[in-house]
């Protein structure tokens, strides 16, 4: 973790320009404090990013942040979209989401997607429903996947299952439509 020792508001960071009062302060002393403290800014954020490489220059580290804010951005929206719709709850008619495998059909809910070489399975299941969970990660491992992560939530007889699985060879990945229309035929 960043101790709260290290870290230091801008306000106390040295500035060019001052005038005078810089006149007896030794410059090079100040440009490598400065740099310092850069590279301490630059050495946090590189902490909060999802690892891909050990190294990475300025600019790589700043595009990666800036893609990372912007994902999680994305992430946020589909999120409450889908809360959205959990809360307003399922009505008799099926009805197809925009975002690419949320289906919706008498209280259950299949979400498939694809984040890197990973897949993410979310489903909510109504106590309607008799539902074995080792056959989704049947159909999880002949779709090429390894099955990493499994959890689930009892919510006043509702069940919500969300299973990460792993692309066996991340250079193929998985064809997340494939994998949704096998779940589907076992959660509808």
């Amino acid at each position: 973790m960043i101790k709260a020792a290290t870290k230091r508001p801008l306000e106390n960071m040295p500035r060019r320009g001052s005038g005078s009062s810089l006149a007896g302060v030794d410059r090079n002393a100040l440009e490598r404090d400065r740099r310092l403290y850069m590279k301490e800014l630059f050495s946090r954020l590189s902490f909060l990013l999802p690892s891909l490489a050990a190294k990475r220059s300025v600019t790589e580290l700043l595009d990666q942040a800036i893609t990372h804010i912007r994902q999680l951005g994305e992430k946020v929206e589909m999120l409450n979209k889908q809360k959205k719709q959990l809360h307003q709850g399922c009505s008799s008619t099926d009805h197809q989401d925009q975002t690419r495998g949320i289906r919706s059909c008498s209280s259950n809910v299949l979400t498939v997607r694809e984040v890197g070489s990973m897949l993410e399975v979310c489903m909510k299941i109504g106590s309607n429903k008799t539902f074995m969970l080792h056959q989704v990660i049947q159909v999880l491992e002949k779709e090429a996947t390894q099955v990493v992560n499994v959890s689930y939530s009892n919510i006043g007889g509702i069940i919500f299952y969300t299973i990460i699985a792993q692309a066996v060879s991340p250079r193929i990945g998985v064809e997340t439509a494939t994998v949704h229309e096998r779940l589907k035929e076992l959660v509808f």
